[in-house]
């Protein structure tokens, strides 16, 4: 089963992040179309499963890839994203679940999770936090985050995983002998 990386701090960001290792072997999380309904529920988008096609998954792809391209400054090119944001916003309602206000997923389909996701992407790049977004700079990993830190240093998408790594090759390089 595919494991998801939710280190972007953003949905639309962590959505791009179901293509890995863009600069080796690539790593595609989204093979199936039952990939994409699970990365909508492992995302709070929905509760349970949606039903979702060959062609909402490609769609999906070309959208990760849009916002993608868009994030890094590969691209101008709005035109996807923006067919996107012309779909009506399907929105969650507000219950009291167990004493607590509690806001629940909307009943859409995929492609209206994928039309959040495209507007969570346009908000991103047009908000104050456009500049925050980074490519993780350990060589072996593509992924993107919003640095958030107060300093806005941050380096790598997980400091548990990449961060750890890169610290360990340049403690182990520091070592005589090696």
């Amino acid at each position: 089963m595919t494991t998801f990386r939710w280190h972007g701090g953003r949905l639309s960001v962590n959505f791009t992040a179901t293509l890995g290792m863009r600069w080796g072997p690539v790593v595609e999380r989204l093979r199936e179309p039952a990939d994409l309904a699970r990365w909508f529920r492992d995302a709070d988008m929905t509760g349970e499963l949606v039903e979702v096609s060959a062609a909402d998954l490609a769609e999906a792809r070309d959208l990760r890839e849009a916002l993608y391209a868009l994030f890094v400054g590969m691209s101008t090119d709005v035109s996807l994203v923006n067919r996107w944001l012309a779909n009506p916003v399907p929105s969650g309602t507000l219950e009291v679940v167990s004493g607590k206000l509690t806001r629940l997923p909307p009943d859409t389909d995929a492609r209206g999770l994928l039309g959040l996701v495209a507007r969570d992407g346009a908000d991103l790049l047009t908000g104050p936090w456009a500049h925050r977004i980074h490519e993780c700079e350990r060589p072996d990993c593509s992924l993107l985050f919003v640095d958030e830190s107060r300093a806005g240093a941050r380096r790598w998408c997980s400091m548990e995983t990449c961060g750890a790594r890169s610290k360990m090759a340049r403690y182990r390089a520091a070592q005589p002998g090696t």
